[in-house]
Order: structure tokens, then C-alpha cells, then sequence
């Protein structure tokens, strides 16, 4: 594990090139552990005559057989005990079934180290307290989500003067309450201390639209800032152009364009992907990314539309190695952002099913079922 160690110390985050040797070691130690010590991911590399020993420069990692993410969401597969684990996240299993993904305490230092870089490079590590209005879930021991674990999180980049809610636990289960985060939002404009949203992108539209609607405008206090993640989920359908989204923020809140940070990521990838002052999703040196054909799921160059796959060290618990989440992308050269940062940036396109991913690791659901789906 010394050179996931090593990754996850780089200082530079974004400087792909230096680290390129390094990463390639990390995935080819975490997939010498996992070949070791999970019988469903070994069969799963010798079905498609795979060996860690073939990964030695950053071109092999095409050849890393992944994994759908959709597979996590229907079985459970764990390289080492339960009881050996930090902590596990789910998903949030919008589609009706959700991923189970553990960390061990090591993973979960290298994640508090990139959380750190990563917020402190946006420069979101502040000292002043706020108060902060969560587009999510109000934490619950029936809640295990990694999106409100990382939303709680969150509120601690800065002193909490205090926490709003806009997804409450009521009667067995969650409820919006939208109303309150409006009332919230109108008497925090009225103090000194900035305010923090975080949360559901979705949320955060719909609430401006409703305030939008009645001819309610505020000005929040200098300093705060929106900061999104988890996606649009189930409201795919009323999803709106970023430019739009930014435009509102200012006529309703007063918050400036800069002020509005994005995240990406997913419980089965949890690297954390910032979104820089261009609003472009840099890939750190933690992780690396492909895009592949649609048909042929070759490596396609950047520019080039197609599947996303994802790759990274960071957890020896889960084999998450390589995974092919349910979204089309493209991976941009970075100098054409125009930000000043060289990394290549990932432009998220939309969502495709699982009957679209033709996988050549298809056979992966399969062994994971004659295993008894939880290893």
C-alpha cells in the first residue's frame, strides 16, 4: 500500500504527467491484493485473462477489465471483513437498488488528505463561521448515503453557526420541506455571516424558481457561496444549462458565478472531482479517466464522446479499481479550458442504462450470482 500512500501525499493535484509511474504502481499493488484476496474479482480478471502483472505503464490501463457500477448496486462484494472496515457508504439508490462500498481505516485517511487538497485548492477552507443550508438529506441512523455523509462533511470547511435541511425524516421516510429552506434562506440574508449551500443541484433550482415566482429577492452576505453535488437523479428531465442555474443565483441571492462551486463524483469512484473557476472538472492525480466507444468500448481520444470509466487506487476494502458509472462524457484537453491548469477536465453529458453498457466484464453479474451475490 506504500504507493497509494505516496499518490495520495502529492502536493501538486493536478499535475498528471509526474505521477503517471506512481498511479500505475498503486493500481497495480490494490490489484495484486484484490487478485489475492476477492475469489468474484479474481474471476472476473481470468475470465478476461487478465494479471496485475500486466499493468507497468499508464497505456495498460485500458486493459484493466471494469466493473458497471450497476453491478455493485445488485451485489455486495467485499475484499476484506466487515469488521475491518472504517467505515461502508451506499448509494442513494434512486433506481429502486443502491451500491454498498467499504473503506478501511487507510482509505479513509488518503480521502480525508484529497477532501482537504482538493476543498483547499477552491479555496472553500475558511475560518468564519456561516450558516449552512443543506439541499439533502438531514442525517438519520436509517441514512447511510455517502451523499449525506459527504454533505455533512462538507459544512465542516467552515465554522457551522447553524444547519437547514431541505430533505427531512418524517413517518419512515424523507420529505422536502422546501417552505422552511426559503424561510431560512430569507432570515440568513438579514445577518452578517455568510451562508453555505450544499446539496442537490435540483433542490437548490427549485427553491430559486419558487422564490423567483412570488417576486422574493435577497441579497446574501458577502462570502457565501453554493456548492453542489449528488447530480439531478430522478429530475434528469428538468435538469437546466449551468448558465441558466448561475444567472438565477445571482438575481435571486445575489451569490456571483464564482461563488458556485460543483462537485462530481460516486460512492463506487469516491474520488472527488472540484469543478475549477471555469466550472470544468479537472481529474486529479488520484484517479485517471477514459472515455470509451460506445460499441467497441476501445479508448476513444479526447474530444471524443463515449462511456465514462473511471479508475482508481484509493480503496483496498471494495474492488473499485476500474468502474464504468451510468454516464456519457468527454475528456477535454486541459488548455482548453483556459484556467491554467493542464489536467485534462471531464464534461459530463448525461445518463445512458445498463442496457446500453455492453461490457466485456458483462460476465461479472453472473459469477457474483453463482457466489451467492455477496462475497
Amino acid at each position: 500500500m506504500k504507493y497509494r500512500r505516496k499518490l495520495f501525499s502529492t502536493k501538486d493535484i493536478y499535475d498528471l504527467g509526474p505521477t503517471d509511474d506512481l498511479f500505475v504502481k498503486a493500481i497495480r499493488e490494490n490489484c495484486e491484493f484484490q487478485y489475492g484476496n476477492c475469489e468474484a474479482y479474481k474471476k472476473i480478471l481470468d475470465l478476461e485473462g487478465f494479471s496485475p502483472e500486466r499493468l507497468n505503464k499508464i497505456e495498460d490501463l485500458s486493459d484493466l477489465p471494469f466493473i458497471p457500477t450497476a453491478v455493485f448496486k445488485k451485489n455486495r462484494i467485499f475484499t476484506i471483513s466487515e469488521r475491518k472496515m472504517a467505515f461502508k457508504a451506499t448509494s442513494s439508490g434512486t433506481s429502486g437498488s443502491f451500491s454498498k462500498i467499504g473503506f478501511e481505516f487507510s482509505a479513509a485517511w488518503c480521502a480525508l488528505k484529497m477532501s482537504l487538497r482538493v476543498t483547499s485548492n477552491r479555496k472553500l477552507i475558511s475560518l468564519r463561521p456561516c450558516n449552512y443550508i443543506v439541499f439533502g438529506y438531514k442525517p438519520n441512523r436509517h441514512n447511510k448515503t455517502g451523499v449525506s455523509k459527504t454533505a455533512f462533511l462538507t459544512t465542516m470547511l467552515a465554522p457551522s453557526l447553524s444547519r437547514t435541511y431541505a430533505l427531512l425524516y418524517r413517518n419512515g421516510k424523507y420529505e422536502p420541506d422546501l417552505e422552511g429552506v426559503i424561510n431560512a434562506i430569507v432570515k440568513y440574508s438579514k445577518r452578517r455571516a455568510p451562508v453555505r449551500f450544499m446539496g442537490f443541484p435540483s433542490y437548490i433550482f427549485f427553491v430559486m424558481k419558487m422564490m423567483e415566482d412570488r417576486g422574493l429577492k435577497v441579497q446574501l452576505p458577502k462570502g457565501s457561496k453554493i456548492m453542489m453535488g449528488g447530480g439531478w437523479k430522478q429530475f434528469y428531465a428538468e435538469e437546466v444549462d449551468k448558465s441558466i442555474f448561475y444567472d438565477l443565483a445571482k438575481r435571486i441571492m445575489g451569490v456571483d458565478d464564482d461563488d458556485i462551486v460543483e462537485f462530481y463524483g460516486a460512492v463506487e469512484h469516491p474520488v472527488l472531482y472540484c469543478d475549477c473557476r471555469n466550472h470544468h472538472f479537472h481529474v486529479p492525480v488520484y484517479s485517471r479517466v477514459l472515455i470509451r466507444d460506445t460499441h467497441s468500448l476501445k479508448p476513444v481520444p479526447n474530444n471524443t464522446p463515449g462511456l465514462v470509466n473511471l479508475i482508481t487506487p484509493i480503496s483496498y476494502a471494495t474492488p473499485i479499481l476500474s468502474v464504468m458509472p451510468d454516464d456519457l462524457g468527454i475528456l477535454h484537453d486541459g488548455k482548453e479550458c483556459g484556467c491554467g491548469c493542464t489536467s485534462p477536465y471531464l464534461e459530463i453529458l448525461g445518463r445512458v442504462g445498463l442496457k446500453d453498457i455492453k461490457t466485456c466484464a458483462a460476465g461479472a453479474a453472473d459469477i457474483l450470482n453463482a457466489n451467492g451475490g455477496n462475497i
